[in-house]
């Protein structure tokens, strides 16, 4: 017998037409069991998938999925989603090259009718696409799905703003809340009265009222509006003004987010009422699994296996900035909603007065801690270098033109297989490189970051300290620091002597990957050594370590990085080396990320998409020994 006996029956969307409330129940109890199977044993986020069970099979019942459209903010909470539009059967390819994406992805589906991966977006998005459906005149619903967090990024709030009332605009926005309050909608009363919204009878009365006065001749239209705003004015004494109906929309609950046939009677309305409309939900964040309810943190984003996190990077960064701020305090930390990714937590615990969580809002993060260098404090800002890209104007604007000494700690730089090309660093050095008064650290140990770290807070200047996810190499430091760290040198070598003919330059976790494509040509008898960059900007510096330190038979330098080829570290070295000494005579390669996303296939890891794998690393070397012979 079957474990989802309802859920083996459902391939699409209309399939829950035709269940009772008692069998969406048993449905509902059927998908938290499978998310938490497949979910620990695959990775992904799983607290967050199992508070919105119930609001995804409303969702799919009162709208006409892919006719209308339902744009997921993050889309990291749409695994149900996925599950009801006919993805259920490769839940196990779930964050694998080749697999299911971890978020909305528009190329897996017709459902996913927009992709996601950072937040803050859907609001924007809907707007785009219920505009686009007004156009055409096809009367199809919009409805984007946000959860409370994703109000603290402004880019909502600038597409609530743009949010007009027009005739055909059919967008609904559901507003999640599975963590903090953002309404004054709170006490016994406030309970009752909004038991009484989310109930037909009272939107048939409500329907059937508007019908008699509007009948009534004369009176009846200027009655009507009279007793709407004297509605609106009783309940904004009562409750306080309400943000969404200021904005124009109409402003529907709180309604129980867990409760199927209230959400349903909720949305259907939405559906009627003809204008732009909020549905304000409250659901449990990893509803129906005790270990996700009790500490949903822990439960946002699992590993596989539920495999406990391992000390890493950030870790490291978390801890060194500590030690730095008990010698200074002007040591600040700052974080968008991000305090355990980064690891700041640890530097919350000990300088609470020092630490500043802002929210899921880059742009304002930098411009902030830009605000604490101009008054004298010294802000270090952890972000992860996908979200950094959020905020490239502050940082060029706000730190740099004024050469405020601001630390930016970029969390994730690189490649990252299990979330994706969303979450993929790979842009940070291009866009970084070209900013004027910016000193970029690309430390490849614990102890590197560390000095890296304290070097960049020491330095008075706009700096980068970019680092990989995950935990260090010993392979690395192995390789290059064999007998302990000492000082941050700039640029460390390896297995250079006389008869070296080529040297692979490399930065950051690309290290690991240089090696093995080292040991792969030494075993084919080709003598190539190594060099480390622990800081790449000013680019003058690596240059002319690498110039003093090549003897004249190396003919070759090979750059390697996992990063955008274009405007990038290699491209950025091989234009210094030649401003520096056009007549160096050496024959320049840059193996990089080139003009894509690196997306995955089956079987595929994101470098070897990338095509930065130590195979192909070695195999492209080995192409420049055939031209040599």
């Amino acid at each position: 017998m079957s474990d989802y006996p309802i859920l083996d029956g459902i391939h699409s969307p209309r399939d829950l037409d035709g269940l009772e409330y008692d069998e969406l129940a048993d449905l509902a109890s059927e998908i938290r069991s499978f998310l938490v199977e497949k979910v620990t044993a695959n990775g992904g986020h799983l607290a967050s998938n199992l508070g919105v069970v119930e609001l995804t099979l409303a969702l799919h019942r009162v709208f006409e999925c892919p006719y209308d459209s339902i744009v997921w903010d993050v889309g990291h909470q749409s695994y149900v989603h996925k599950i009801l539009t006919g993805r259920r059967d490769a839940f196990d390819t779930l964050r694998k090259p080749g697999g299911l994406s971890g978020f909305t992805k528009r190329s897996e589906s017709e459902y996913d009718v927009f992709g996601a991966g950072h937040s803050s977006t859907s609001v924007s998005a809907a707007l785009g696409i219920a505009e686009a459906e007004r156009l055409k005149g096809t009367g199809a619903y919009t409805v984007a799905v946000v959860g409370d967090g994703a109000f603290t990024g402004g880019m909502i709030h600038e597409a609530l703003n743009n949010c007009e009332e027009k005739k055909g605009l059919n967008l609904i926005i559901v507003l999640n809340e599975n963590e903090m309050s953002i309404s004054k909608n709170t006490g016994r009363f406030a309970h009752t009265m909004a038991k009484l919204r989310t109930t037909p009878r009272y939107f048939r009365t409500k329907a059937a009222t508007k019908r008699i006065l509007a009948k009534l001749p004369l009176i009846g239209r200027p009655l009507s509006d009279g007793i709407i705003r004297l509605k609106k004015r009783v309940k904004n004494a009562l409750y306080g003004s309400n943000y969404f109906e200021d904005l124009g929309f109409l402003y529907l609950g709180p309604v129980d987010g867990n409760d199927e046939e209230k959400l349903e009677i909720v949305l259907s309305e939405a559906k009627r009422c003809g204008q732009n409309a909020v549905v304000h939900v409250k659901t449990v964040k990893g509803k129906g699994f005790a270990p996700a309810e009790n500490t949903p943190d822990l439960y946002h984003s699992v590993k596989p296996g539920n495999a406990p996190e391992a000390y890493g990077f950030s870790d490291c960064a978390g801890e060194s900035l500590c030690k730095l701020a008990e010698n200074d305090g002007r040591i600040c930390a700052i974080t968008a909603a991000m305090s355990h990714g980064t690891r700041l937590d640890i530097f919350k615990e000990i300088f609470p007065e020092r630490f500043f969580d802002v929210g899921i809002a880059e742009e304002h993060a930098l411009t902030f801690s830009a605000g604490l260098a101009a008054g004298g404090m010294l802000p270090c800002v952890a972000v992860y270098s996908t979200f950094l890209q959020r905020a490239y104007d502050n940082i060029i604007h706000d730190i740099s033109l004024q050469k405020l000494p601001v630390v930016i700690c970029i969390d994730r730089a690189g490649l990252n297989n299990g979330d994706g090309a969303t979450h993929h660093g790979i842009f940070d050095v291009s866009f970084l490189s070209g900013i004027p008064e910016m000193n970029i650290y690309t430390p490849a140990t614990y102890d590197a970051l560390s000095a890296s770290l304290e070097a960049a807070a020491a330095g008075g200047v706009p700096a980068a300290v970019r680092y990989p996810s995950g935990p260090e190499d010993k392979a690395i430091v192995r390789e290059f620091y064999p007998n302990g760290f000492r000082t941050l040198s700039g640029v460390k070598f390896s297995r250079i002597d006389e008869n070296t003919d080529t040297v692979i330059v490399c930065h950051g976790r690309m290290a690991a990957s240089a090696i093995k494509a080292a040991d792969m040509l030494r075993e084919q008898g080709k003598n190539v050594g190594l060099a480390l960059c622990e800081m790449i900007k000013p680019y003058a510096l690596p240059c002319m370590i690498l110039l003093n330190s090549f003897s004249e038979n190396v003919k070759n330098v090979v750059f390697v990085e996992e990063e955008i080829r274009a405007g990038g570290f290699g491209m950025n070295m091989c234009d210094e080396l030649r401003r520096t000494n056009p007549d160096h005579g050496l024959n320049t390669v840059i193996i990089a990320t080139d003009d894509n996303f690196a997306v995955p296939g089956k079987g595929q890891t994101a470098a070897e998409a990338a095509g930065v794998d130590s195979a192909s690393i070695a195999a492209e070397i080995l192409k420049l020994y055939e031209n040599m012979e």
